[in-house]
């Protein structure tokens, strides 16, 4: 499954159907649509991925993780640009990551996060483990930002960041302003950015 080492024809198969899901959208369709989508059989995606379920959350892994490289590389960039406060550096970070992420081109992929969410917590076949995986990779990528830019490393707001943003996220698919949400998750990094200021100060 997506949160286990794949061989690579399932990861050249998965990426197939990331691609597919990207031009045509797989919410709703049935495993036969998907496979006929992406030029291969059911039967070999439910030998791959045990189940249409499964599938999705492999999908829903393998961007997340692809979103997770992309927290990579704007952090390379910003800790490049030698803006002098650390914490202006990361709230800027956190709402270039935004942008991205609320962007109305990944709008079918957050769905299909969503969608996989509510499917794992009725345990659906193939979900096995997605619910372990939801958050945990998120820290852990997440502290290794905070660290780099010399920031301490305080695992409860990072996961109320996460929460924060899936939070605003299905806003948006529930039909939310965007300028609404953006401004709500701009008032977040600067509520963020007084909480660091206020703990850095209580530890000199």
């Amino acid at each position: 499954m997506w949160y286990m080492i794949v061989s690579a024809s399932s990861r050249e198969l998965l990426e197939r159907v990331v691609a597919y899901a990207a031009a045509e959208g797989i919410t709703g369709r049935s495993l036969r649509e998907i496979a006929a989508g992406v030029g291969t059989s059911h039967r070999m995606l439910l030998y791959h991925f045990g189940s249409r379920e499964g599938l999705l959350a492999a999908v829903v892994g393998l961007i997340e993780q692809q979103q997770r490289d992309l927290l990579r590389e704007l952090v390379e960039q910003v800790a490049a640009g030698g803006t002098p406060a650390e914490g202006t550096r990361a709230g800027e970070l956190m709402l270039l990551l935004w942008a991205r992420l609320s962007d109305p081109e990944l709008r079918p992929y957050v769905r299909l996060f969503f969608e996989v969410v509510g499917v794992a917590v009725h345990d659906a076949p193939g979900t096995g483990g997605f619910l372990a995986n939801l958050t945990g990779p998120w820290l852990d990528e997440s502290e290794a930002v905070v660290r780099r830019l010399g920031l301490p490393v305080d695992r409860d707001a990072l996961r109320l960041g996460v929460a924060t943003c899936r939070g605003l996220l299905l806003e948006l698919l529930a039909g939310a302003d965007p300028q609404a949400t953006d401004a709500s998750y701009r008032l977040f990094v600067r509520m963020w950015e007084g909480w660091l200021t206020d703990r850095r100060t209580r530890e000199r």
